[in-house]
């Protein structure tokens, strides 16, 4: 059994300063359709082989040249943007960021860095803060940050661990200062696109997925139809399962190994869709995988097979809660990246603006 998943990870210190588909209820156990993340169901059944296949099938190597390190970041045109522009009716903006906890939990701290805020200046006599300047500490991949990885964040799956490739057939170069190439500083500076929420758990009628439970293509164009839209080439993607919403009532769990998401089965249809980000409340892949060897098969071919960036740990309940008032699941959205020299992620601080 391969089980290497290589991905880079990172830490971030800033100084600042201030001069209807059947699945559970929420609460109720997971019906066997609901846990086949765990294997998947036969007619959903993906293989190794078939991941390996798409590999080849999905690459977008190539597509923008032999030094592209921005992936289907490309697909934000000029157009793409100006369009999205005219999506503006409402002028209300909601952010899509979460700030990671500084206490401690199964789904957070968990990248061996402190979340911390401290005052920076301070009387030495007395010990009292003199001047409005701070800093804060927090891993860029912490369970509870919202992010966009870096296209060098992972590896070819199938390749590993004789040989670490990453998009584009780059090698993975990692040292103390981080990756060499398709690193977040390399891949532009910010974008405007067309958003579109997919809000699952409003279609399931639930208040959140239970843990497992897969998204299929059903699932998804069964989203299209409810909302009104269509995915397409250039758009970013948001997909709510109510991970937040669960959090607040029930607590934390650990969200990494157990989330609903995207089956693997769903990977020709991405491609087909020509999207240009994918952002999750936790990962995007339903945990565990049901995919011998593949962890985590939507990041294993998004990042380092078609160039798509993962947005991980994005908070989805302002968006959605705007989207259901004014009925309407499109929106501008727009990001900032912040341009950390090798850096492997950046905080995701997007807004959607209706």
């Amino acid at each position: 059994m391969r089980m290497h998943c290589i991905a880079a990870g990172s830490l971030i210190v800033l100084a600042l300063g201030a001069p209807a588909l059947v699945v559970p209820l929420a609460g109720q156990p997971p019906s066997p359709l609901a846990s086949a993340g765990q294997g998947g169901s036969p007619l959903h059944a993906v293989s190794p082989e078939q991941m390996v296949r798409w590999e080849k099938e999905l690459s977008n190597w190539g597509r923008w040249g032999p030094t592209d390190q921005r992936g289907t970041l490309n697909l934000i045109t000029p157009q793409k943007t100006l369009a999205a522009l005219r999506l503006v009716k409402e002028g209300v903006s909601v952010s899509l960021h979460r700030f990671p906890d500084s206490d401690k939990a199964i789904d957070a701290g968990n990248m061996n860095a402190e979340t911390k805020h401290w005052m920076t200046h301070h009387d030495p006599q007395t010990g009292r803060v003199r001047s409005a300047l701070d800093a804060v500490s927090f891993a860029t991949h912490d369970g509870t940050n919202t992010h966009m990885d870096a296209l060098c964040h992972y590896a070819v799956q199938s390749l590993l661990p004789e040989k670490a490739v990453i998009y584009n057939g780059y090698p993975q170069n990692l040292d103390e200062r981080g990756c060499k190439d398709l690193a977040i500083d390399r891949m532009g500076s910010g974008y405007i696109t067309r958003g579109v929420l997919i809000d699952m758990a409003l279609l399931k009628g639930v208040e959140w997925l239970e843990a497992r439970t897969p998204i299929y293509v059903s699932d998804l164009e069964a989203w299209e139809k409810f909302a009104g839209v269509g995915i397409g080439s250039g758009d970013a993607v948001f997909l709510r399962t109510g991970r937040w919403a669960r959090r607040a009532k029930t607590g934390p769990w650990n969200a990494a190994r157990e989330t609903p998401g995207l089956h693997a089965s769903v990977l020709p249809w991405l491609k087909q869709r020509d999207i240009a980000l994918l952002g999750a409340e936790g990962v995007a892949d339903v945990q565990p995988s049901g995919v011998d060897g593949w962890p985590r098969p939507i990041h294993d071919i998004l990042i380092p097979i078609m160039g798509t960036p993962l947005v991980d740990n994005g908070y989805f309940e302002d968006l959605a809660r705007e989207a259901r008032r004014l009925k309407r699941w499109e929106f501008m959205v727009s990001w900032t990246l912040m341009r950390i020299p090798g850096g492997t992620a950046s905080p995701f601080t997007a807004l959607a603006t209706f």
